[in-house]
């Protein structure tokens, strides 16, 4: 028997459906809207290969990251 489901869990399976082809934690960082500063993060630690040497980076996605909560309270 099909489990019934909520609205809001029908709207995230869709929109998992339409993103299956992206990396899933890229899509969930897209909806924050700090993709951008985690991408410069990711390149950064890909060349350095040590977070010590991109704090740079850290900071402005720490702080993207702590903007978009704040929007959220």
């Amino acid at each position: 028997m099909a489990k019934a489901r909520h609205a809001w869990s029908r709207a995230a399976a869709e929109q998992d459906e339409a993103e299956e082809g992206e990396d899933p934690l890229d899509a969930r960082i897209a909806r924050t809207g700090c993709l951008e500063q985690h991408r410069q993060l990711q390149e950064c630690m890909a060349e350095r290969q040590d977070w010590r040497h991109c704090q740079e980076e850290l900071r402005a996605f720490g702080a993207c990251m702590a903007r978009r909560q704040q929007r959220e309270r």
